[in-house]
């Protein structure tokens, strides 16, 4: 009854629990930022470096995870294409969770590299996180329409339109989130400093 009452509630003001579910998120990476809350617990270098590669693999599989999703609504395949899109937000929940606790408890890594590949790199990163910002609401309006209304009834929607613009910032900012990782720890070096701004790998 409960969830029923709950996706009754969704149906009805989805652009009201966009607007909640928006503020809730970026008040816990804000907070994880900008307040010092001893609810994260002291990372080694070495354990910030695993939660980098772990977040990695989380994105590495969301972004595969969005891509077939999108595949499959183009094609017709309705049933796969929730289920991809649902699967990707969850993968994005676990990213979150893995990211506050990383920034939370250790600290930031700054590029280390040619002045040549550096601004690429910053170039990159900066649209990564911009459009991680940006997306939130839209991939949350998008999903909460998806999973309130049947497929007849959200050709009634802007669910469409709005889960294009979702899918395609989603997947970029993922995808330049894995190239960025990949220039810093593999490809490149790194050095530890102290969090300054919101980096993401």
């Amino acid at each position: 009854m409960a969830t029923a009452d709950a996706r009754r509630r969704l149906r009805e003001r989805p652009k009201g629990a966009t607007i909640v579910l928006t503020i809730v998120g970026y008040a816990l990476v804000l907070g994880t930022f900008l307040l010092d809350v001893p609810i994260y617990p002291d990372l080694t270098n070495a354990q910030v470096n695993l939660l980098s590669h772990v977040i990695a693999g989380i994105n590495t599989t969301a972004t595969v995870v969005l891509t077939l999703g999108w595949y499959w609504i183009r094609n017709g395949e309705v049933e796969k294409h929730r289920l991809a899109m649902v699967s990707g937000f969850v993968l994005i929940l676990g990213f979150l969770v893995v990211y506050l606790l990383k920034v939370g408890g250790g600290g930031t890594k700054e590029f280390v590299g040619p002045d040549l590949v550096y601004y690429p790199y910053l170039i990159m990163l900066a649209i990564h996180i911009i459009l991680s910002i940006v997306s939130v609401p839209v991939v949350l309006y998008a999903l909460i329409l998806g999973l309130t209304h049947t497929p007849a009834e959200l050709r009634r929607t802007a669910h469409a339109r709005i889960g294009r613009i979702a899918a395609a910032a989603w997947i970029l900012s993922l995808f330049l989130g894995v190239v960025t990782y990949a220039l810093l720890n593999h490809v490149f070096s790194y050095e530890f400093a102290a969090m300054l701004v919101p980096v993401l790998f």
